[in-house]
């Protein structure tokens, strides 16, 4: 993985959409049926919307039908961070860009094989980079 990309709040309102910077720097959620990556299938890699940390590859996003796109796995190991979040009267985990630190979803051990997990992630908090482009990761 590529250097920690810290910055402060300041600098990402000024880098990101109010939407982007709500759910990425706030822990926000869209809502269920809204994100521009429910049913899409189209090849390539998803990275994280702040810092553009490659995240997930399309072949393992799934319809999960909880109405936020979501995967089986990570690209790799260290794409994200994982983090015990008790908010809201109940515990999950918490799922992080491990570049920026911004909030991207929550991980579920209720997906399909093979992995058994459901990384369920807010579109707003990720790009879709198409099959065989660069990935130019953002810079402070």
């Amino acid at each position: 993985m590529a250097d920690k990309l810290n910055l402060s709040n300041e600098e990402w309102r000024k880098r990101l959409t109010p939407e982007e910077f709500q759910v990425l720097r706030q822990h926000g959620t869209e809502y269920p049926g809204t994100g521009c990556f429910l049913g899409t299938k189209t090849p390539g890699t998803y990275v994280c919307a702040g810092c553009n940390n490659p995240l997930f590859k399309a072949g393992t996003k799934f319809e999960s039908g909880t109405g936020w796109p979501s995967f089986t796995q990570t690209l790799s190991e260290d794409s994200v961070t994982e983090i015990r979040d008790v908010s809201h009267g109940m515990t999950r985990t918490e799922v992080r860009c491990a570049r920026c630190d911004g909030h991207l979803g929550h991980v579920f051990p209720d997906g399909p094989p093979p992995t058994g997990l459901r990384y369920c992630m807010n579109s707003v908090a990720m790009k879709h980079v198409p099959e065989g482009s660069p990935i130019d990761l953002v810079r402070a």
